[in-house]
């Protein structure tokens, strides 16, 4: 394999789709789990967003003539797996959606720095239409950890607190 920065952005996208797959696998099992009516929306709501994104980076896959496929992402399953301990811990107790919230974040974070080095690299690479498409993304996951972030500070922390 050649060890090119196309190569290292093949790979790379290649990890993010895997992510956002499982991504998609795991929104639905969250939304079930959460005790906040706002955060099971935000969930299901991240998850309709989610297909989009996988879309997009299938469109990106056939403008850069390459099969759309996945590759195993240990960072995303160990992400997920944390959010699966926070489920089974925390079932039932005061603290869980904030711990949901914790672990979304972190999920979301992992998205935002992938999608920053992929549109870099893309510009790098003269794919001004690819660059674009994660921009997109990028907004996205922007704007779901704010959303995390407002739910946190608005209801659920306190929520959590107050039963202290």
């Amino acid at each position: 394999m050649d060890k090119t920065l196309g190569t290292l952005f093949h790979e790379t996208l290649k990890d993010v789709y895997y992510a956002e797959r499982k991504i998609l696998k795991a929104l639905p099992k969250m939304a079930r789990g959460a005790n906040s009516p706002e955060l099971e929306t935000a969930f299901l709501a991240h998850r309709q967003e989610t297909e989009g994104q996988v879309e997009r980076l299938q469109m990106i896959f056939e403008i850069i003539g390459e099969r759309a496929q996945g590759k195993t992402c240990d960072a995303i399953e160990g992400i997920l797996a944390e959010g699966d301990e926070v489920l089974g811990t925390y079932k039932g107790a005061p603290a869980l959606d904030a711990g949901l919230v914790a672990a979304a974040q972190a999920v979301e974070h992992y998205e935002i720095a992938r999608y920053n080095t992929l549109k870099a690299w893309a510009t790098e690479l003269g794919l001004p239409d690819v660059a674009e498409l994660l921009d997109r993304t990028l907004a996205e996951e922007v704007a779901a950890d704010l959303l995390l972030s407002e739910l946190a500070g608005r209801t659920i922390d306190r929520a959590a607190i107050a039963a202290e």
